[in-house]
């Protein structure tokens, strides 16, 4: 057990150009649910499908460098189902799935403003029947 206390949460926070096209983008392609929205102050907070994991969307005038920065990696239980729903949708993959044999498949992917996120099927888990 963590002395910090940790409860199992976790909040990222992405930077955006545009929070309402991302806070679509989020909601309707991940299908995040939505928390709060405060446009006036160019923030949204997300709840992920993840159990305590949240995604915070800050409006900045400037972005940073795509690619750059934290890569949230969202574990899914069918990978080749999932990145076929997202590529309907226009989802821009970087290449094609990389195949750790026997530990994990991996598949990245790119938001509206270009941050990187990442989908993982986790191959023991799927060995081990779990």
């Amino acid at each position: 057990m963590s002395r910090l206390g940790y409860d199992g949460g976790l909040h990222c926070d992405l930077r955006v150009a545009d929070v309402a096209r991302s806070l679509a983008w989020y909601r309707d392609v991940l299908e995040f649910e939505v928390i709060h929205h405060v446009p006036e102050n160019g923030w949204a907070e997300l709840r992920t499908p993840v159990a305590g994991v949240k995604v915070g969307l800050s409006e900045v005038e400037e972005l940073p460098e795509p690619g750059g920065g934290a890569v949230l990696t969202f574990g899914v239980a069918d990978l080749d189902s999932a990145r076929a729903r997202l590529e309907s949708l226009d989802v821009r993959f970087d290449g094609e799935t990389c195949v750790i044999p026997g530990w994990v498949r991996l598949a990245t992917l790119y938001d509206p403003d270009g941050n990187v996120l990442m989908l993982y099927e986790d191959l023991e888990r799927v060995e081990d029947g779990r």
